[in-house]
């Protein structure tokens, strides 16, 4: 049996043996938007909680619109034009409309990456679009504390602008339950202070901070106070298929829109399952997502829910660009000199996390359930040694070092070609 995982820009083929009993856990068919663009525009019109767009306008002259970074496969080139069309025509000045790249605490996209990301050359030529910094203090204005305490400070060529817009694609997130909408402003235009802040031990271990979740999740909720303090924030929430398609857009209040979208993706997103699985094969979503081990993470994190105490799961991400940041690097240092146990105990004492060290920190959740290992064809051995994991040899096959690992399964085998875009939710059976 042919299964085609995430993995990379082209996917990776496995050509698993027809004696071997395979669960494939995927998102049944979405229907897709055939004219993008043309979605868009007609979302601006018929909003969510809110007037249109054009009406939103009047009375304002600056306008900044936020877009997810390079890490997030968000379809942009359908969505920025008609957005900002629509905002010169109700009367907005180009010069006086800003394009934000959050960037939380990642690296900026610049050059070809950031056309990449764009995806509209006429965006480019027209209106002003630059990085978030999140470590240029200047760049920042402190609104104020959240009631658990987060220093909000975020930058301010968004809380200046008259009129605010984030966009974003709604997907499952392993900390705060789905990505979109109020996530693109904090973490992604916030300062290190607040990043750092809600991504401390408090907020990560606790038990609502998980894939799926928003009631209770203590890092929606910090989230939700930071999008208070800015006033009215509109937003333009995106859902996308398996191959990247746009399946769903709307337009509105921030809160209001993020829901609908939230309800429209968990239809699909969201997989119940009646069995946990010895062996569990999955994915680190593809490009853009797995260029990094340091979002490889979520992939073993959305699997974790699947796999039986003891059992195994198997991810497969290209890592193309490596393990991600200097800082992330200095966590993972950190977890194989102290050890599993060490190392968490070490991040229970800090009010705020060192940067990227919650990524670190989330490995070991699944790491406690069973036992993790990865598969990438790029990444060096040095920085296979750095993840902590048994990883695949220089040269090995996808499918030989899943025999590597298993052998020859008796049992089955479940597989996850989305890896964290799909999320198995385990029914406890009646009775149990």
């Amino acid at each position: 049996m042919r299964v085609m995982l995430n993995y990379g820009r082209e996917g990776l083929p496995i050509y698993f043996p027809d004696s071997w009993d395979l669960s494939i856990i995927e998102k049944t068919a979405m229907p897709v938007v055939s004219d993008p663009a043309g979605a868009v525009s007609k979302a601006l019109k018929n909003p969510v909680g809110c007037k249109p767009l054009a009406e939103l306008v009047a009375g304002n002259l600056t306008a900044c619109i936020l877009i997810c970074d390079i890490t997030r496969p968000v379809p942009n080139a359908a969505v920025l034009e008609p957005l900002v069309r629509e905002l010169i025509q109700a009367g907005i000045a180009p010069g006086a409309i800003t394009v934000l790249v959050a960037t939380g605490l990642h690296r900026p996209n610049e050059g070809e990456e950031l056309r990449e990301l764009v995806g509209s050359p006429w965006v480019l030529e027209t209106v002003r679009v630059v990085n978030h910094f999140a470590r240029n203090d200047a760049d920042h204005v402190l609104l104020g504390a959240t009631s658990r305490g987060t220093p909000v400070k975020l930058d301010r060529r968004f809380v200046e602008a008259d009129l605010k817009i984030v966009t974003g694609l709604v997907e499952p997130h392993f900390m705060a339950g789905y990505s979109g909408g109020r996530k693109v402003i904090a973490p992604g235009i916030a300062h290190r202070d607040t990043i750092t802040t809600f991504h401390n031990a408090s907020f990560m271990e606790h038990p609502r901070s998980a894939n799926c979740v928003l009631e209770g999740n203590p890092l929606h909720s910090d989230q939700m106070e930071v999008v208070g303090m800015l006033g009215r924030v509109f937003a333009v929430n995106t859902v996308i298929d398996d191959k990247r398609n746009l399946s769903f857009v709307n337009f509105g209040e921030i809160e209001a829109s993020h829901l609908e979208a939230v309800a429209y993706m968990s239809r699909y997103a969201e997989i119940p399952v009646k069995t946990r699985y010895r062996t569990v094969i999955t994915s680190g979503g593809g490009y853009p997502l797995d260029k990094t081990y340091y979002q490889t993470v979520k992939g073993m994190v959305g699997a974790m829910g699947l796999v039986e105490p003891g059992g195994d799961i198997i991810i497969f991400s290209q890592c193309s660009e490596g393990m991600g940041s200097k800082e992330y690097v200095e966590a993972q240092r950190s977890l194989i000199e102290l050890g599993v146990k060490g190392f968490r105990e070490s991040l229970l004492k800090k009010s705020r996390a060192a940067i990227d060290e919650w990524q670190t920190e989330m490995q070991l959740k699944p790491m406690k359930i069973g036992r993790v290992h990865l598969f990438s064809d790029v990444l060096s051995a040095g920085d296979k040694q750095l993840t902590g994991l048994p990883c695949s040899k220089e040269g090995i096959s996808a499918l030989d070092f899943i025999r590597e690992v298993i052998g020859n399964p008796s049992g089955p085998v479940a597989v996850i070609p989305e890896g964290p875009y799909v999320i198995p939710r385990y029914e406890t059976p009646r009775g149990k």
